[in-house]
């Protein structure tokens, strides 16, 4: 049984009530020393763990598979391990008030106990992936994978584009919020109080920041990009979550029986450590402004759900630390499950 006297348990049901804290309890793994901390103060690491299981959560509602995947999982008395988050990111500098590229996620991360940990070119893409671990759990507390679009690699009008979608675009981080996170970066820890008025903020850095864009300026998007394209429509929000399983191969098999929308190949790392698959992207209805001025609906990709199987590096000096790194082939192929516009 899992504390309820926990910080990590008092910070989630003064957020969210106790009955999405006991589920979220419930469906995720948790490192013990998370759930034992008894406070009175919230460690970076409990507010780190926090924020991961509010993002989580906030996947399953908009990826219906990934919720229902995650059911299932709880009637078989299996809990998920949730081993990373993937945001994506604009290096553009005039984005109306928001930070240029990964900073405007680093700049809570950082504060959170969050170092980078590996960098990974997207050459297809024209991007460059960054993975952020949390120095404290390092193999315990979801990493961050940002990923990085970079306009200048494209065309003139698609440049264009970029810009006006994203100009409208605000900052999430109240001053308050910010006097808050310089105090956790310099001190490890807030209060219970002080908590519980930054998480929410913090939460609110992963949602789009810009208005809806223009039918024209997303169509000219796609053309180039899918993944600005996704950007244009779903900002900041998780990319997709990633539930860290034994043995990815043989979930794929049983995934696959269930009908289940799961990708075709299962990506291999160089190094053989890391394999990775993934759910289909759910569609989604999102607003666009069209030439006329009026507001039109149309269907486009949303986020997805992520299945990956880590071991254990070589052993050395007496340990085997599990391989926490990325794979750029990798990503790119997983990049496509958002690829799909029709």
């Amino acid at each position: 049984m899992k504390s309820e006297t926990g910080v990590l348990h008092q910070l989630l049901e003064l957020s969210i009530g106790p009955v999405r804290t006991s589920r979220l309890f419930g469906a995720l793994v948790i490192h013990p020393d998370l759930v034992a901390d008894a406070g009175p103060r919230v460690s970076r690491a409990v507010l780190a763990q926090a924020l991961n299981m509010l993002l989580f959560e906030d996947l399953l509602e908009r990826v219906p598979a990934a919720g229902e995947y995650v059911r299932r999982n709880l009637d078989q008395n299996r809990t998920v391990m949730h081993d990373h988050g993937a945001v994506r990111t604009v290096g553009l500098e005039g984005m109306g008030a928001l930070p240029a590229g990964q900073e405007a996620i680093t700049r809570i991360l950082r504060p959170l106990g969050y170092a980078l940990h590996g960098v990974y070119p997207l050459e297809r893409l024209r991007m460059t992936g960054r993975s952020h671990a949390q120095a404290d759990y390092p193999e315990d507390i979801a990493q961050f994978f940002i990923s990085e679009l970079h306009p200048e690699r494209f065309s003139p009008e698609f440049q264009s584009a970029v810009a006006r979608v994203t100009s409208t675009s605000i900052d999430p981080l109240t001053p308050e919020a910010l006097q808050l996170l310089t105090q956790l970066e310099t001190n490890g820890s807030l209060s219970l109080e002080d908590s519980q008025k930054l998480l929410p903020v913090l939460v609110s850095v992963f949602q789009r920041q810009h208005a809806e864009p223009a039918l024209a300026d997303y169509e000219a998007l796609l053309a180039e990009s899918p993944e600005m394209a996704w950007i244009s429509t779903e900002g900041n929000a998780f990319n997709h979550a990633t539930d860290r399983v034994p043995d990815v191969d043989q979930l794929t098999v049983e995934l696959k029986a269930l009908h289940q929308p799961i990708k075709d190949v299962v990506e291999k790392s160089q190094s053989g450590r890391v394999r990775q698959t993934a759910f289909l992207a759910t569609r989604v209805q999102r607003n666009f402004r069209a030439a006329d001025g009026s507001i039109v609906a149309k269907e486009v990709p949303g986020s997805f759900y992520e299945f990956i199987t880590r071991l254990r590096m070589p052993a050395e000096n007496g340990k085997s630390p599990l391989d926490l790194s990325f794979d750029s082939s990798n990503a790119q192929a997983i990049f496509k499950m958002t690829a799909n516009s029709k």
